[in-house]
């Protein structure tokens, strides 16, 4: 069975940094893809970044936002996502999802596990 736990969220000021946390175990296959997705009140949910782990190798796809940067810590079967110079358009719900399949965060249909979220507030 696939279990995900998010932390790291909270409250922080404009401009502040954040780093949120993904533990993701019971994976069996060679492939699968581990993505962070974010939903903001009133908005549709959105992809932010990920990684497919493919016979082994890494391989990530990051946000537009360079301020935003994926990572893992394959040891400890965790994917953490670094946010700085944090806005208050920023505020939103994040989750960590996982795919059976080899997909970038651009194909969120196709992630089937999720996390149950961590909140991120940011004050102006």
């Amino acid at each position: 069975e696939v279990q995900i736990v998010e932390s790291g969220g909270g409250l922080v000021q404009t401009g502040g940094s954040l780093r949120l946390s993904c533990v993701v175990s019971g994976f069996l296959s060679d492939t699968y893809s581990i993505a962070w997705f974010r939903q903001a009140p009133g908005k549709e949910r959105e992809g932010i970044s990920s990684i497919t782990v493919f016979d082994g190798q890494l391989y990530y796809t990051n946000s537009q936002e360079p301020r935003i940067t994926i990572s893992a810590n394959n040891a400890k079967n965790t994917v953490y996502l670094q946010m700085n110079t944090l806005k208050p358009d920023d505020t939103a719900v994040y989750y960590c999802a996982a795919s059976d399949y080899g997909v970038t965060f651009r194909e969120m249909h196709k992630y089937n596990y999720w996390g149950r979220g961590t909140q991120v507030t940011v004050s102006s």
